[in-house]
């Protein structure tokens, strides 16, 4: 898919294929790459997302722009959607669920991130690590948190799954997910901020160096600590 993608990107910002033109169908594609038409389509999908293309029902996929965008799309919310309501949700929930996480929340959560490290399958890890930030907003014991977190759930598994295959972001969250874990059995709530910001900026970082030479953080973005304070001075890491 990455393969199929890069080149796919490449041939647009090379200007081989002008805006308003129509890409090859799938099966063509599919052809040409020795590949599946589901590798194909998830490679298009990834062209969408970098708001190079669209698809048009019935008519095909067509090039809208010449380089990617600096805000890309994942379902009905954008990147910028997406890091804006994390930073100023799921900061302050990870701090509420070390103070009021119950013994069967933790166990989850062990048990999630476990099932994380040993699985394969791209789709499954994806669907798991949804999982596993709706069962920390259902650990700070406030409803309402986990309502935001499901509502945008399908936006974040297009996010994760598109900076997985193209930022190999998988082993890396496995290891931020154990720490924040951790903070959490702690019932440390600065440190389980302080790792939830830390996975938060390094989602930010990875999808900014898909996107664009020099990877720096999207503008617009605003840090928070604590819960959920918005602080422009402290970049944490």
């Amino acid at each position: 898919m990455e393969a199929v993608l890069s080149h796919l990107r490449a041939t647009i910002e090379r200007g081989e294929y002008q805006v308003g033109d129509k890409l090859p169908a799938e099966a063509a594609l599919s052809a040409e790459f020795e590949v599946s038409r589901s590798v194909v389509r998830e490679a298009l999908r990834g062209l969408q997302a970098l708001g190079l293309t669209e698809s048009r029902t019935g008519r095909g996929t067509f090039v809208v722009a010449t380089g990617p965008t600096d805000d890309p799309t994942f379902g009905a919310y954008s990147a910028r959607d997406l890091v804006e309501v994390r930073r100023h949700v799921e900061i302050p929930v990870a701090g509420y669920a070390a103070l009021r996480h119950e013994d069967a929340d933790l166990d989850e959560l062990w048990h999630l991130v476990g099932r994380m490290d040993a699985e394969t399958d791209d789709a499954t890890w994806v669907a798991l690590d949804s999982l596993f930030h709706i069962t920390i907003a259902r650990a700070s014991r406030n409803p309402a948190f986990t309502k935001v977190i499901e509502e945008i759930r399908e936006a974040l598994a297009a996010q994760s799954s598109f900076l997985n295959k193209l930022g190999d972001r998988r082993e890396q969250s496995n290891a931020e997910h154990r720490r924040i874990v951790a903070a959490i059995a702690e019932r440390s709530e600065e440190r389980a901020v302080a790792e939830m910001t830390a996975h938060l900026d390094h989602v930010e970082r990875t999808l900014a160096g898909i996107v664009r030479e020099g990877g720096e953080p999207m503008s617009g973005a605003t840090r928070t600590t604590g819960h959920g304070t918005p602080d422009g001075e402290d970049d944490t890491e």
